[in-house]
């Protein structure tokens, strides 16, 4: 039977709180990923049971990811061919991901969510050599049709598995992203633009079927979507300014960020 939700902190305090948090979560995902690491705790600790949290975040998701892709397509650095070996597998792996995280009670979510975390922070330490320029995949295709053919057969394969992932925690799945984006050839300021676009497509899915299940409290999650709205856009801006350099650092710092965070919680 699932918890009911208990609102531990006045509307007042609860909602800002909420807004500045997405702000700071928005930027964080559209720059590297990881940003639900700090709002998914904090829906938590303000009193959602798991299953409700995981829902309420898609809404923030959701609207920091609208306002990442505009960005990015008005910079002109967004591959609409992506929507086709990333965001289509993705959505189709989310639904699947979104069906099984429905029907988990609250307290087997929780255990699952921090063995979780732990993985995809050692996972994201793998840090592959990102290609140089998107045109390297093109060049590929062109002079090696068969192993493009296979290779776009393993990008579709592994972003199913990243929608599958989304669809049940969404917590870390930037990390996921931007390591097939490199497997792609994508420098990180295009394999940004790739990510938001899969993640916003396969979002809208997954919280349609969290709002169906009833698993959203939406005066939170729309609070959080103030916050995650102004991250994305700000978020897209600092990657299309900085570049591919100091975007790795930034993984680099948000990994080991995170990390000392999981050691410290399993410490106390």
């Amino acid at each position: 039977m699932d918890t009911p939700p208990v609102e531990l902190l006045h509307p007042w305090l609860a909602y800002p709180l909420l807004a500045v948090i997405g702000l700071f979560a928005g930027t964080l995902n559209v720059l590297a990923g990881g940003g639900s690491f700090l709002t998914l705790p904090l829906l938590i600790f303000m009193g959602l049971p798991a299953g409700i949290a995981n829902g309420t975040n898609r809404v923030g998701i959701l609207m920091q990811n609208v306002s990442a892709v505009w960005s990015f397509h008005r910079e002109q650095v967004l591959d609409r061919r992506a929507v086709l070996w990333a965001a289509v597998p993705a959505t189709f792996g989310s639904g699947l991901g979104t069906w099984i995280a429905l029907r988990i009670p609250d307290a087997d979510f929780q255990k699952i969510l921090a063995a979780l975390m732990v993985v995809v922070t050692l996972a994201s330490f793998w840090s592959p050599k990102a290609g140089s320029d998107v045109n390297d995949t093109e060049d590929t295709a062109s002079t090696n049709p068969q192993r493009s053919s296979t290779r776009h057969a393993a990008l579709a394969a592994g972003f199913f598995i990243v929608g599958l992932y989304g669809g049940f925690v969404q917590a870390g799945v930037g990390f996921l992203i931007l390591a097939a984006t490199t497997f792609a050839g994508l420098d990180l300021v295009r394999g940004n633009a790739v990510k938001v676009l899969a993640v916003l497509c396969f979002t809208v899915l997954s919280l349609a079927m969290f709002a169906w299940g009833g698993k959203i409290h939406w005066p939170y999650g729309l609070s959080l979507a103030v916050g995650t709205t102004l991250g994305g856009r700000l978020g897209a801006r600092w990657t299309l300014l900085k570049g591919h350099r100091w975007l790795k650092r930034l993984v680099t710092v948000a990994v080991l960020i995170f990390a000392a965070r999981l050691a410290w919680t399993a410490m106390g």
